[in-house]
Order: structure tokens, then sequence, then C-alpha cells
């Protein structure tokens, strides 16, 4: 039976592969922290980068968003001769690492003002390549706001990764909230139809959004997903995508045993507390929230 992630040591989590990385996450029954961050974005402690500081506050995975595959780069990080950003990362956070990748709908019915995305964060499989060739142990195919990413293109995107990596990488697939789609909003982010389209072409993870994080997504809806899931094989991550990763404490401790109540395997907080990096008495509470005082300092304290 595989080893739980939550009692993991840095040195076997920077190792994990794969089936493995999921099979432990599977094993720790709904209490693994990922933490998502703005890679551009600058540390919110002058001298100590941002996957430093979610490692220290009980993230047992690390996610980084805006990374560009062509350009890679993380503040506060500097690699030592030979190394990528993404081994400077987890050398010195001791934590699983993934990055965001996006596929852009060809003409989505837009909301709002839409951005253009720089080819190297684009979800093909050439980027997924350059991903995991520079350290990356997932990756998570999803959009931001402004972009354009519809159910659609991350359904294809899946597929052509899963393609290119076969079952060295792992695949987080899903939205946090519509990525600027109209016809993808609220309720119509996620339906058990696209989980099946996600799961054939071949998802290890299904990302939803978290309960109350979403106009619409309710604890029961977000149940009904997990136990779909579940049912197929595979695991769910919730996400705080919306902003809510800068409400206060108690705001999170509530997503976050909603979010268990749903059935969920990863607990993801955003990237958007002040701008960059979740509020970190947040990471603190909410993994607290969902495994307690013993596992989450014990992670905390956790250093290679």
């Amino acid at each position: 039976m595989s080893e739980r992630i939550l009692d993991l040591r840095p040195e076997k989590l920077l190792k994990l592969q794969g089936n493995a990385l999921v099979e432990s996450i599977r094993t720790a029954e709904g209490r693994t922290i990922l933490s998502e961050m703005v890679c551009p974005m600058m540390s919110m402690l002058y001298d100590v980068s941002n996957p430093e500081l979610a490692a220290g506050l009980g993230a047992d995975i690390v996610l980084l968003n805006l990374y560009d595959v062509y350009k890679p780069d993380v503040f506060g990080i500097t690699p030592l001769q030979g190394e990528s950003v993404i081994e400077a990362v987890k050398r010195l956070s001791g934590r699983v690492v993934g990055v965001n990748l996006e596929p852009v709908a060809s003409d989505p019915v837009f909301m709002g003002e839409k951005e253009e995305l720089p080819l190297g964060r684009r979800a093909t499989r050439e980027n997924a390549r350059l991903a995991y060739e520079q350290g990356a142990q997932l990756i998570t195919i999803t959009g931001n706001p402004k972009v354009g990413v519809d159910n659609q293109t991350i359904q294809h995107a899946i597929a052509e990764i899963r393609s290119e990596l076969g079952n060295d990488i792992v695949i987080i697939a899903g939205k946090m909230h519509a990525s600027g789609i109209k016809s993808e909003a609220a309720e119509n982010i996620i339906t058990e139809q696209t989980v099946e389209k996600f799961l054939t072409a071949g998802a290890d993870i299904i990302l939803v959004p978290a309960p109350g994080t979403v106009p619409g997504i309710t604890v029961e809806f977000i149940k009904r997903i997990c136990e779909y899931v579940h049912q197929h094989g595979a695991l769910v991550m919730t996400t705080i995508g919306t902003s809510q990763e800068g409400a206060d404490t108690q705001t999170i401790k509530s997503i976050a045993l909603n979010c268990k109540m749903a059935g969920t395997d990863i607990h993801h907080i955003g990237d958007a507390g002040y701008a960059g990096f979740a509020i970190p008495e947040n990471i603190l509470a909410y993994s607290i929230a969902i495994r307690g005082r013993r596992h989450t300092f014990r992670r905390m304290a956790m250093r290679i």
C-alpha cells in the first residue's frame, strides 16, 4: 500500500511521480494541501520565496501559476548551476511541485475583456514536455480569468499531454471559475458528462470549485461530482480560485470543512490573497481544519 503523502518526508516527496503520487494522495483521505502562487509576483517576505513560505505554512504541494516554460522564472528563486527553476523550487521547499498550463478556446463566447496568452503558458504537448523535463511532477490544465478556456479545449489538451508523457506526469484538469466563457459560468462550470470526457481523455484528478466559491456551487453539487469521480477510480481537487483565499480565517475553515464533507482529495488554496499568494494565516488555518495541529506542525517542520 502507498505511503500517505502527509507522512512523507521531503526527500520522498521530491521523488513522487505518476501513479505513486496519485496513490499517496488517495491514501491521505482528504488531508492534502496544495498552495498556488503567481511566479512573477514579488515575494510576500522580501528574502524568502513564496514556495518556501507555502512549505513553511503546511502545504504538501506547490502549484506555479503564470509559469512560462520558455522563460522560466519564479520570483526569489535563484537556481544553482545546471539546475532548472523548478528543481530549485523543489530543493528549497522540499515539496511536490506542479505548473498550470492553459488551453485557449479558438472562438469562445467571451465575458469581458480578453487577455492574450503567452506561448509558454499554453497547454500543448511541447510545453508539457518542457515542464516535465524542467522538473514538474504534475500539470494542471485550467484557465486564469480573462484568458478564455473552455471544457472542450481542456479535454483536447488532456489527451494530447497524456499521449506525449504517458503515465510519467499527473494531470489535473478543470476550472476554478468561468475563465471568461459565458456558457460555462456558475453551475455550468462542470457536469458529470464533462467529468466523463476528462477521465476518458486521461485526467488523474478532476478540478472543481470549492463549495461557496462560485455562484451555484453547493456542497451537494460537489458531493455528487466527487462520488462520480471516485466511482471511476480518479481523485478530486476542490479549489479556492475566486480570491476568497483573502477572506477571514473563519470563512476559510468553513470552506475547508465543506470540501471535506463533499469528498475532496486535494484542498487547493489560491494565489489572490492580496496579489500572487494566499493570506499566510489562511493556509495554516485551512491545514489545521482538515488534519489537525499534529499533521500540520509536522509538515511545517519537515524540511530537507
